[in-house]
């Protein structure tokens, strides 16, 4: 399992992948920060603001279009070069195999985070940031990035084109997105909404389990699917 993730990780840094999306990210919060503080009317809430460009619409755009250039190639681009089949046949378990994947992707998005804490940093410089409402959102958005990396790893098992896969991920996150928009009770389905509510500094344990349990179930659809690709031949 560690010599996959070690792989994949590889693969995110040896190519532009990595960089990119750490670098696209940052952009976007830049944005973001930025924003912040030209429409603060002068009165900057430096106890807040580090976790206001984490909201705003610069970043959760990138998020949405950044998560699936990580995930899109996980097994799709395994299925197209024609090497999933050394996976499939691997001593190496189709469980351990996913989890790696899962936890590479996820360790370049925390990579992300931490050099979001230049801006902490910044805002130390100017006033106090409320830690604990930080560290909240920091979970928080940890835990959506579990979700959404676990469901585009889902989306690139069933499909050996990346840019499909792509498409899947980013259209499930737009859709529970804009879905409390028009069905009152879609707020229950996204994701996104439910990350809203760390912001405030406050874990909501049902929010968590949930992020947690669509993960693990996106993980367990995925590990169905290449078991079943691995029966099939």
């Amino acid at each position: 399992m560690w010599a996959i993730m070690k792989k994949e990780i590889k693969t995110y840094f040896l190519s532009p992948i990595g960089y990119i999306f750490i670098g696209v990210f940052l952009l976007a919060l830049s944005i973001s920060f930025n924003l912040e503080l030209q429409y603060s009317n002068g009165i900057i809430n430096f106890q807040q603001i580090y976790i206001y460009i984490f909201t705003y619409l610069p970043t959760i755009l990138i998020f949405a279009f950044l998560i699936p250039i990580l995930t899109m190639r996980t097994f799709a681009e395994e299925r197209k070069n024609g090497t999933e089949q050394l996976l499939l046949t691997s001593p190496v378990s189709i469980t351990k195999i996913v989890f790696a994947k899962f936890l590479s992707a996820l360790f370049v998005v925390i990579i992300a985070i931490a050099f979001t804490l230049m801006y902490m940093a910044i805002v130390c410089c100017f006033g106090s940031p409320d830690v604990n409402s930080v560290l909240v959102t920091l979970i928080g958005f940890i835990l959506l990035n579990m979700a959404y990396i676990a469901f585009g790893i889902f989306a690139s098992s069933l499909t050996e084109n990346q840019i499909i896969a792509a498409i899947i991920t980013i259209a499930a996150f737009i859709l529970t997105w804009v879905l409390p928009e028009f069905i009152s009770s879609g707020s229950n389905f996204s994701l996104l909404n439910m990350f809203y509510k760390f912001t405030t500094g406050q874990i909501d344990i049902a929010y968590t389990i949930t992020f947690i349990m669509f993960t693990v179930l996106c993980l367990i659809l995925t590990i169905t699917v290449m078991q079943r690709r691995k029966s099939a031949r």
